[in-house]
C-alpha cells in the first residue's frame, strides 16, 4: 500500500477499526493474486489522500481474513463496501473508476 492513510485490517481488529470507527469507512477486499484489485489500487491511494480526516479507507485481504468477507458475503473482489455507523450502507463490485468511487463515498459525507 502505498498511501499512509489506507489502513491494512484483518479479522481480528475489523470491528474495533472499521464498524466502531466516528468516520464513514471505505473497505476493499483484495487479494494480492487478483489483477483487479492491482489496477484499482492506484485509485484507492488517491482517494485516501483526498479523503484524509473526512473518510477512513481500509484494505482487507481475503486469503488472510476469510471470516470478514464471509460475514459481508463477499462473492468476487475487488468488492468495496462503504460502511457509516457501524453500517454496510452501499457497495460496489469489480475494477471501478475514481469518479464511481466518489460517488459511492459520497453518499456517506
Amino acid at each position: 500500500m502505498a498511501s499512509e492513510q489506507v489502513l491494512a485490517v484483518n479479522d481480528s481488529d475489523f470491528e474495533t477499526t472499521v464498524e466502531k470507527n466516528e468516520l464513514p469507512c471505505l473497505v476493499d477486499f483484495w487479494a494480492p493474486w487478483c489483477g483487479p484489485c492491482k489496477a484499482i489500487g492506484p485509485v484507492i491511494d488517491e482517494l485516501a489522500e483526498e479523503y484524509a480526516g473526512k473518510v477512513q479507507i481500509v484494505k482487507m485481504n481475503v486469503d488472510e481474513s476469510p471470516a470478514t468477507p464471509g460475514k459481508f458475503g463477499i462473492k468476487a473482489i475487488p468488492t468495496l463496501i462503504l460502511f457509516k455507523n457501524g453500517e454496510a450502507i452501499d457497495r460496489i463490485t469489480g475494477a471501478v473508476g475514481k469518479a464511481q468511487l466518489k460517488e459511492l463515498i459520497s453518499k456517506a459525507l
